[in-house]
């Protein structure tokens, strides 16, 4: 299956829609009778007028999730194939996002984090552009406002400030306008934000949006390792793929480099930034799979034992159905 996805075939956008179908038909025959749903977050619920929590039938809801990922998968697979982060172009990413999309039940519905994935998506695409953009001053700014969209959705995305800088830092020379720039951006949403506040007679209360950035970070979480074992062939991948990345590092384009140096930072602000929500919910990792995604289809694409790597890849399918049967 790897072997067809190193192609770039567009015949190969039916079959991601197959596999997609496939991996969801066993959530879809156990979904629960309501499945809860909230596109906002609690400080930016003034704008949306009614109860919706449970608006959505649950078939509706995983049906609508499954649009949303097959959409961005296509996404993905565009800016990775236009940046040329593989040299080569392929389907492997869209492939990788459907797969790790669909690790865990709660990737399966419609979630905050599911719909920031689009933001993300949109932010590396600019992101990577900082490198041969010779002012990106205006660049930084748009990256701001939407760090701040992110947030008022779901509030731990406004640790992808921090990706901001950090992208700055990798791929331009210091220069002081543009980080107040993306601050300018991002205080630009929340200016807004605090009007319709005072409008509503709730200003007092505005400064208790930024309380949960006061959390520490929690010495362990209370999980069930057991049910976790079978991300062993995930853990396992993303590795081979770290090291895969290194054997030709310094053989790539600077640009290249750069971008995959961006990309592990993402995902690491990604995936420390759970904490912020005080209920720990799978969910805030899908956050990590678009860089897992492409780290991923790096490892597939120039593999070169093919019993090994389609051999994890099958381990890969059958932990996924695993994980379907079992919950959280």
């Amino acid at each position: 299956m790897i072997n067809v996805f190193r192609t770039y075939n567009p015949f190969n956008i039916l079959w991601l829609a197959i596999l997609l179908f496939l991996l969801r038909i066993g959530y879809v025959y156990h979904a629960p009778a309501a499945i809860q749903f909230t596109f906002v977050e609690p400080f930016a619920r003034l704008w949306v007028p009614g109860a919706y929590e449970y608006a959505l039938d649950p078939l509706l809801n995983i049906f609508l999730a499954g649009v949303l990922v097959f959409a961005q998968a296509l996404m993905i697979n565009r800016v990775v194939n236009q940046y040329g982060l593989l040299s080569r172009p392929s389907f492997l990413p869209a492939l990788m996002y459907i797969i790790l999309t669909t690790l865990f039940t709660p990737f399966l519905i419609l979630s905050p984090p599911l719909i920031c994935n689009f933001l993300v998506i949109w932010m590396l695409y600019k992101l990577f552009s900082l490198y041969k953009t010779d002012d990106a001053k205006s660049t930084a700014y748009d990256l701001g406002m939407i760090v701040a969209i992110g947030s008022l959705i779901y509030f731990p995305f406004i640790y992808f400030f921090l990706t901001i800088w950090i992208a700055l830092i990798i791929f331009k020379p210091f220069n002081w306008r543009e980080w107040v720039a993306g601050i300018m951006g991002y205080i630009t949403i929340f200016f807004f934000l605090a009007v319709f506040y005072y409008l509503k007679g709730n200003l007092n209360v505005f400064y208790t949006i930024w309380v949960p950035l006061g959390t520490k970070f929690p010495g362990h979480v209370n999980i069930q390792y057991y049910n976790y074992l079978v991300l062993i062939p995930v853990i396992i991948i993303f590795i081979l793929g770290i090291f895969k990345i290194r054997q030709i590092f310094f053989r790539s384009y600077v640009q290249v480099r750069k971008s995959f140096q961006l990309l592990f930072m993402v995902f690491l602000v990604a995936g420390l930034s759970f904490y912020v929500k005080a209920e720990f919910n799978l969910s805030h990792f899908l956050l990590c799979t678009i860089p897992a995604a492409v780290f991923f289809a790096y490892y597939f694409l120039y593999a070169n034992t093919r019993w090994l790597y389609e051999s994890l890849f099958f381990i890969l399918l059958i932990s996924i159905v695993y994980f379907q049967f079992n919950t959280f």
